[in-house]
């Protein structure tokens, strides 16, 4: 029964997740004070909040969670947990993450998370992700919100620096998230998800996703020259999003636009892993 709902929370979205939020603290913490405390506050809150948002997606998404291969046998579909005990159980993790964020860090990443949450349950999954092709954008707000509370957590301000780093976070969302309705575009089309591959074809995903890795990087460097990154951030990240783009713009057909889309798909996670692993590393030396 554990195992269940704990599975219903999703743990390889909250982790993503908290790789991004700390990608976010470590930026800020380059210029500011600060000690473990703080930092497992703002990971265990923010992964709190993004667990309670997943129940209430698994929640709200059971009808088309049945005509997906990939999701048909998830908890919520099959019955194996009750649907009120897991609103309930939803709402509790809410109120805890965003009270100890609210305590141990500061007011305002408790706002911003909820800001955050109110995109993902409510914008993205109640409507724009079941009415229009445009629920991806809607989608990579909330996904950029982590590592913009784990900024603030630090400095309790925004800054050009904490803007540029929720832009970069909604720009690598975007392809991340167009390479997995790609490769999963039969599914979609099953459950009814008008997602840009669905609704509009291949090459106009392939198009986009080229635009917002550009995009990407550009951002990236940006990030170097106005904020508090090393070289050190530069040469990795440099190169990991020289490589993002160098694969994304590989031929693609519709011989091999799975793999294609697998390869976009898993090199970004490697971007996003490494953007955050330089950081702390930079970091070490300094406070931890």
């Amino acid at each position: 029964m554990l195992k269940n709902y704990l599975t219903i929370t999703k743990p390889g979205i909250i982790f993503g997740n908290m790789v991004s939020t700390a990608a976010g603290f470590f930026l800020a913490a380059k210029s500011e004070h600060v000690d473990i405390t703080l930092f497992f506050a703002a990971l265990v809150g923010v992964g709190l909040v993004i667990a309670s948002g997943c129940v209430v997606n698994n929640i709200f998404d059971r009808d088309i969670d049945q005509k997906m291969e990939r999701t048909k046998h998830r908890d919520l579909v099959q019955g194996c947990v009750n649907m009120d005990v897991a609103f309930v159980y939803a709402l509790f993790l809410l109120l805890v993450g965003t009270a100890l964020l609210y305590q141990l860090t500061n007011p305002l990443s408790a706002v911003v998370v909820l800001i955050g949450y109110v995109f993902y349950v409510f914008f993205y999954t109640m409507w724009y992700k079941r009415h229009s092709v445009y629920g991806t954008l809607i989608g990579s707000i909330s996904g950029a919100v982590p590592p913009l509370v784990g900024y603030l957590a630090v400095t309790n301000y925004l800054s050009v620096e904490s803007v540029l780093l929720f832009l970069l976070f909604c720009l690598w969302q975007m392809p991340h998230s167009y390479a997995i309705a790609i490769f999963r575009m039969e599914d979609y089309r099953q459950a009814g998800i008008p997602v840009l591959p669905v609704k509009e074809g291949l090459n106009k995903a392939n198009q986009h996703i080229r635009h917002y890795v550009l995009a990407f990087c550009a951002v990236a460097a940006a990030l170097f020259f106005v904020g508090e990154a090393n070289y050190e951030y530069l040469i990795v990240v440099g190169a990991m999003s020289a490589f993002w783009a160098r694969v994304t713009f590989r031929d693609m057909n519709s011989s091999n636009y799975i793999d294609w889309s697998k390869a976009v798909f898993k090199v970004s996670l490697l971007v996003v892993t490494s953007f955050s692993g330089v950081l702390g590393l930079e970091l070490l030396p300094l406070h931890f």
